[in-house]
């Protein structure tokens, strides 16, 4: 099977290891030449953690083209606040039909893809879909190398029509078939979105911290507290609520922490603090940081404008939002998966097919 990996980071190289140690013919693409020149050089990923070993790629790139040739299937891994610019970039170089999974799409990644692709291509139409996380807890130890920590099951992954959902599935490499179930709905994938509860806030509260060139701090050991899990469970009942809303209750963050990693607590916290997978993971040095510029612009601002199109208060979500742009200079509202690409007149359940 010919699979085209989008973006050489965490999951990215995770998922071409993985893929390449299962049989798949891997095409590796990124934008930046400088941060896979070493891979261009010798086509192996070096993996530790869960998957061990050196795996070779057939190919590495940074020409889109070449990367478009005859993929069975693209997963495109980058951070979502790139989405926008890669379907555009798809559109305008690919010249065949096939299956596009953004993995994971955030908040309404198929969604907007979707829309951004078909305004520059209406000749070669692609099935998009979008999958609710990443598969793999991993990070990028090198250029060349990946710490695959985990590989989650039960990953929820839907396109806009849900009844094209287990036959997805089908389409992928068996050795992926284990971790991903069919959602009922992209409500699952989009709304279901946990990322943007589990990232934003806690990595904002703690931004003395982070920026102190002194302290190296677990990010969720030590960065969610009893308190700072607190206001994250209230972010969390906002978006289960637009999820009610739209005819589909999503589970919460802790009922996703409990399938996810087979923890138990009685909040976020005390999931958190048993999670074992979580342990090693350090906190950014930064704010400028997917968890912020990918999960406050394609998670909570799309989160906020839906739930306010339904007519919820979603102050606990806003004032994340706020929190950010004050830190960071940075409109995210505006520059953010604000909804503009919707009709407002659109009734949202039907978008869903609900």
């Amino acid at each position: 099977m010919n699979i085209t990996i989008i973006g050489a980071g965490n999951s990215g190289l995770a998922m071409a290891a993985h893929l390449s140690n299962y049989g798949a013919k891997v095409t590796l693409w990124n934008r930046s030449k400088d941060n896979i020149a070493k891979l261009m050089d010798t086509h192996v990923i070096f993996c530790d953690g869960l998957v061990k070993g050196g795996y070779e790629i057939n190919l590495v790139t940074d020409d889109i083209e070449k990367a478009l040739e005859n993929p069975d299937v693209i997963f495109i891994t980058t951070p979502a606040n790139s989405h926008k610019h890669l379907a555009e970039l798809i559109a305008k170089n690919i010249k065949t039909e096939t299956l596009i999974i953004l993995s994971p799409g955030r908040t309404f990644g198929a969604l907007e893809f979707q829309e951004i692709y078909s305004s520059y291509n209406k000749s070669y139409k692609q099935l998009i879909a979008e999958t609710q996380t990443t598969i793999y807890t991993c990070r990028k130890t090198g250029d060349d190398s990946v710490n695959i920590i985990a590989l989650k099951p039960e990953v929820l992954i839907s396109t806009l029509d849900a009844k094209k959902n287990a036959n997805i599935i089908s389409k992928l490499p068996e050795c992926l078939h284990p971790h991903l179930i069919p959602s009922r709905s992209m409500i699952e994938t989009s709304i279901g979105n946990v990322g943007m509860i589990l990232h934003c806030a806690p990595l904002l509260l703690n931004t003395g911290w982070t920026e102190s060139p002194k302290n190296i701090y677990k990010y969720y050991y030590d960065g969610i507290t009893p308190s700072v899990g607190r206001l994250i469970e209230k972010i969390d009942k906002e978006r289960v609520l637009v999820s009610k809303e739209l005819g589909l209750e999503v589970e919460t963050t802790r009922e996703w922490l409990e399938r996810t990693y087979n923890v138990q607590g009685k909040n976020i916290y005390e999931c958190i603090q048993n999670n074992e997978s979580y342990k090693t993971i350090d906190a950014p040095d930064s704010l400028n940081h997917r968890y912020i510029y990918e999960d406050v612009s394609c998670g909570l601002v799309p989160l906020e404008a839906v739930g306010k199109k339904l007519g919820l208060d979603m102050k606990n979500t806003g004032l994340i939002i706020d929190l950010a742009s004050s830190l960071t200079d940075v409109d995210f509202r505006d520059i953010g998966r604000n909804l503009n690409f919707i009709d407002h007149n659109y009734d949202l359940k039907k978008l869903f097919n609900l």
